[in-house]
């Protein structure tokens, strides 16, 4: 199978670093984030990457050219940016198979691959995150408080997706998918989840990110 990474962004969260070296380059462990994603989906058998690029993308294809991984790398270039579903839209007219993965070029996981392609145009989805402590009240007193990251019950989109090719006719030339086609498809029945408990996930949205991370990468992707 083939999969698709999305990693045309400019992360301005992330600036100063994103002013010289693009998102993908920005180093977990001094390897970059690209590099990690490219083993964990190797180790799903993935035998394709087509990498979706834009901002400073020469630097992306110099440094994955110089390492020589093991793996068939292509690259759809965004000359102006399209947006998810204009990103995926393009870079898919190079897949012939039935399905394709993608992954958002900054998302650190451990998520199943395999249990995740075992149905058609999934989202893959993990217990809601957040880095603040959680209060349990009653009345005006707080009983209990709890220094946790998964909120049970509650479900957010984990940046993997599970895509059948026919999706690609569906997509716009620019916008983003989780905006246009998956409200669409979700409206109609044919979209779906799922879930995965007790995974690592990391969005590497901030230098907090990227530091919570560097201290479980080796146990996330081995």
């Amino acid at each position: 199978m083939k999969a698709i990474i999305l990693a045309g962004g400019r992360g301005k969260r992330l600036k100063p670093i994103t002013d010289y070296v693009p998102k993908p380059l920005v180093p977990i462990k001094n390897i970059p984030i690209i590099e990690w994603q490219i083993k964990y989906l190797k180790k799903f058998g993935i035998e394709e990457v087509i990498i979706c690029t834009g901002y400073k993308q020469d630097m992306i294809k110099n440094y994955l050219n110089l390492k020589k991984i093991n793996m068939k790398i292509t690259f759809s270039v965004e000359e102006s940016p399209l947006g998810t579903g204009g990103a995926i839209k393009k870079a898919g007219k190079r897949i012939n198979d039935k399905s394709f993965f993608v992954i958002n070029g900054d998302i650190i996981t451990n998520i199943d691959l395999k249990k995740l392609s075992k149905k058609q145009n999934s989202i893959a989805s993990i217990e809601l995150q957040t880095k603040f402590g959680i209060l349990e009240t009653k009345d005006d007193k707080i009983i209990k408080f709890k220094e946790k990251k998964e909120i049970s019950g509650v479900w957010m989109n984990a940046g993997i997706y599970h895509l059948e090719k026919n999706i690609l006719k569906d997509l716009p030339l620019k916008g983003d998918i989780e905006k246009t086609v998956f409200p669409d498809y979700a409206k109609k029945g044919n979209l779906h989840i799922e879930k995965f408990k007790n995974v690592k996930w990391y969005s590497i949205d901030s230098f907090k990110d990227i530091e919570e991370c560097s201290l479980e990468i080796e146990k996330v992707i081995k």
